[in-house]
């Protein structure tokens, strides 16, 4: 019999199996569950299931994250239920507003995700936890709310993909520009409800907030999972974080495990990455692309908000300027982070180019809260999505690229290569 991949391993585990194979129909043990938002419409489906009680306080964990602070009537009254409902329902762990963040970010800064774990959550970014060597999913507010009732769920093991990446990200190359690639690669179709795992010398040289960032866009490629097995780096990371113990060892896919693809990219010379209208998948060169005129540039979003992009922002819009014309958001992934920012002067900075530094919140990624764009407006984006209507109006354009890339691009105006920041002539002041 041959081995099993990581994402096998951890089923296995975790449905008390000697092993699995893609197909096979397993009720999993979860280790975390995450509720934002959505568990608004979670709860009435709780109480439903005749539920008194989540099934262990110490395994869950509610954020608010989407609309925050709350911004509309509507989500006035989300709020309100969430709180009643975490009351209710014993749930000991509520980051509400002012020790809130970005679920995601929370679930990864706060310790509640680690290698060899199951996390559940009621977002699909959830996936940003295999980062840290975790099977982590997301689902919809009734089967969370069954999650939350009974500490399992049903799942179909999916198939495998592996992705090597090797070689040297070059200056102002990073995570963010990996992970386009292999969108553009695999496509939006290519990953469906399959278990995506990175290899190779390139990832394994990537800290964890890089690594959260690549397995964060496996969403937009349909997986069910994107992966990364724990190492040193990890374990480092989650001493003195993680709520449980460490597993020792990590579990990783064996010599002769069976992916049913595999892909490889190669990053030696690569071009920062930028996804053009309408999809994660359209993904070009940066060169392709430079002039594209924009009016508003956003770093933020469960992908790229951590304190490592906040700072490479920063560091292209110190001393500068925003072009007029060009609004500029910042939002923090977490309030930790926005504390972090504001220590090391990085607030100070934006705001002296111009730039406003939001709340830690969804914000402008989603279009339902601080940003929105309007019809035929274009922007510059470091978070995960540019489909029709993502950021605002259905008729708005939206390019998805890293950090560096949006900071860049804000200071002229248009879409700029960071690379070349110093060797442009600065867009004079309106």
């Amino acid at each position: 019999m041959p081995g099993m991949t990581l994402a096998e391993k951890i089923l296995a585990e975790h449905s008390g199996r000697p092993s699995v194979k893609p197909g096979d129909i397993v009720d999993v043990k979860v280790d975390t569950a995450m509720g934002h938002e959505a568990t608004a419409q979670a709860a009435p489906q709780f109480w439903k299931m005749g539920a008194k009680q989540v099934w262990d306080p110490e395994r869950v964990m509610i954020v608010l994250d989407h609309w925050v602070p709350a911004s509309t009537d509507g989500a006035v009254q989300m709020h309100h239920k969430i709180r009643e409902f975490v009351k209710a329902a014993g749930i000991k762990h509520f980051y509400d507003i002012g020790r809130h963040g970005i679920c995601h970010q929370m679930l990864a800064e706060e310790g509640w995700e680690a290698p060899g774990d199951v996390v559940i959550g009621s977002d699909s970014h959830t996936n940003m936890g295999g980062g840290l060597g975790a099977f982590a999913a997301g689902v919809g507010p009734t089967e969370i709310a069954s999650v939350f009732a009974l500490g399992e769920l049903w799942m179909r093991v999916p198939t495998n993909i592996r992705v090597e990446v090797t070689g040297r990200l070059g200056e102002h190359v990073y995570a963010k520009d990996v992970i386009l690639r292999a969108a553009k690669m695999l496509t939006c179709e290519g990953g469906r409800y399959k278990a995506i795992e990175f290899q190779g010398d390139t990832v394994r040289r990537m800290p964890v907030p890089d690594r959260l960032t690549v397995c964060n866009m496996t969403t937009e490629l349909g997986a069910k999972t994107g992966i990364v097995a724990g190492d040193a780096v990890a374990r480092k990371y989650l001493e003195g974080r993680y709520r449980r113990k460490l597993r020792d060892p990590f579990p990783a896919s064996d010599e002769d495990a069976v992916f049913q693809e595999a892909f490889h990219i190669d990053v030696n010379g690569m071009e920062p990455q930028i996804a053009c209208p309408s999809s994660p998948d359209n993904v070009k060169d940066i060169s392709e692309v430079v002039g594209v005129k924009l009016d508003q540039a956003f770093v933020g979003s469960c992908t790229n908000a951590r304190i490592e992009d906040l700072r490479i922002a920063a560091q292209i819009l110190q001393g500068e300027k925003v072009a007029p014309g060009c609004r500029t958001i910042i939002s923090p992934a977490s309030t930790s982070t926005y504390n972090d920012a504001l220590r090391e002067g990085l607030v100070g900075t934006f705001m002296e180019a111009g730039a406003v530094f939001t709340v830690s919140s969804c914000s402008a990624c989603f279009g339902g809260h601080i940003g929105k764009i309007g019809a035929q407006e274009t922007a510059i984006s470091s978070s995960n999505r540019n489909f029709p209507g993502r950021m605002g109006h259905r008729e708005s354009r939206v390019y998805l690229a890293s950090p560096a890339v949006v900071a860049a691009s804000a200071i002229y105006g248009e879409i700029t290569d960071p690379r070349a920041i110093g060797k442009k002539v600065q867009v004079p002041a309106a």
